[in-house]
């Protein structure tokens, strides 16, 4: 799960969102805690801190103060949205200039991708 290019807590973050998207943690439901994410991670607790705090600082994570942290509702959605964003500008926005400046029609570009998505 962990590579060295990245900070850790931004890791944290990204693997609890990411498990958030496929179900694994659906909304309302708590999430593992700093220590037990230290724990398996063998990390400091301040850093897993950090990365679920960094989640509950967006909204998708809230505090049950005494019980632990929680999946807020609407989470999913919200990060779908995000990363929708984040995909067009990253991806698709730079497909599309490369695309332009190849002389890649709108329409030949579109049967690209169908032909890449079917194989």
């Amino acid at each position: 799960m962990l590579d060295d290019s990245r900070p850790l807590f931004v890791q944290i973050a990204e693997q609890i969102e990411n498990d958030i998207l496929d179900g694994t943690y659906p909304e309302e439901t708590a999430v593992p805690s700093t220590n037990e994410l230290a724990a398996f991670l063998r990390i400091n607790p301040a850093t897993a801190g950090k990365g679920l705090n960094r989640l509950v600082d967006s909204g998708i994570l809230y505090k049950r103060r005494g019980i632990g942290m929680f999946v807020a509702t609407g989470a999913t959605r919200q990060l779908k949205e995000s990363r929708q964003t984040s995909f067009a500008a990253e991806y698709v926005a730079p497909l599309v200039h490369e695309a332009a400046k190849l002389g890649i029609s709108t329409k030949d570009l579109i049967a690209l991708i169908t032909k890449e998505a079917q194989s």
